[in-house]
């Protein structure tokens, strides 16, 4: 892929200013042969993804390089880099682009964790615009697992995110249900169904039902496995969360 290997060269010259010109100009090359090329019926793994606006062709390196850039705001937000949140972001790059693919793409990540002048704003609206509202629920729900990779989410960790969700333009109602899939709260459950503790029973099924459809996997089903994987986890939760209020109001 160009972009990756025109920011690992721009990076080897000129570091972080180098890299970004050097990905843009990969990136021009990447969508000119993208356009040579006939795919066929394989699908990519962001054809769910990214929306395909008319006329133009996506490239899945923007992607990645903006998610490890909101990654690395969250890593940062706690005033230090923890080894363990580094370790989880790795392994999920991995698991979800390849070892090949995935250790590229770090070969900036570095530097990106030591810049301050990117904008998590500009960041966030680029994926915005070309991402529907559950891939954005998904990408929130990455980024709680991030910040709980060493075993707590810290106050500035849940302030960093709740930040990037509002420029991701993620209902707050959304934001609270995934935030409380992290805390062990008396509550939990009705702040995951998205509901208050004085819910009808009734209320609690409607919830329920609406939930089931929001973070059904069947919904991310062209996604490539890291991300089912976090729809199912998801999903789960909504489950145990309405199987608990079942026992509590016994119903």
């Amino acid at each position: 892929m160009f972009s990756i290997f025109g920011a690992i060269v721009g990076y080897s010259i000129y570091r972080f200013p180098g890299a970004i010109a050097g990905y843009f100009l990969g990136s021009f090359i990447d969508q000119y042969n993208s356009k040579k090329r006939n795919i066929g019926g394989q699908k990519d793994i962001f054809r769910d993804l990214f929306d395909q606006q008319r006329g133009k062709t996506v490239n899945p390196a923007d992607f990645e390089i903006n998610l490890l850039s909101l990654a690395s705001f969250v890593i940062k937000a706690d005033g230090k880099v923890s080894q363990s949140e580094l370790d989880f972001v790795r392994r999920y790059f991995v698991q979800a682009y390849g070892k090949e693919r995935a250790n590229a793409t770090f070969k900036i990540f570095n530097d990106v964790i030591k810049k301050s002048d990117i904008s998590a704003k500009g960041i966030a609206s680029v994926i915005r615009s070309k991402t529907r509202y559950e891939s954005r629920l998904q990408i929130l729900h990455f980024l709680f697992s991030i910040a709980n990779a060493d075993g707590t989410v810290t106050t500035s960790e849940v302030d960093m995110i709740s930040q990037i969700a509002g420029f991701l333009s993620i209902q707050s109602a959304d934001f609270h249900s995934i935030k409380a899939m992290f805390f062990k709260n008396p509550d939990r459950a009705y702040k995951i169904l998205e509901i208050d503790k004085t819910a009808t029973v009734a209320e609690i099924k409607k919830a329920y039902r609406t939930m089931v459809k929001k973070y059904h996997p069947d919904k991310l089903v062209d996604m490539d496995e890291v991300y089912k994987k976090g729809a199912e986890q998801k999903f789960r939760e909504v489950q145990e969360s309405y199987e608990s209020l079942q026992k509590e109001r016994g119903f």
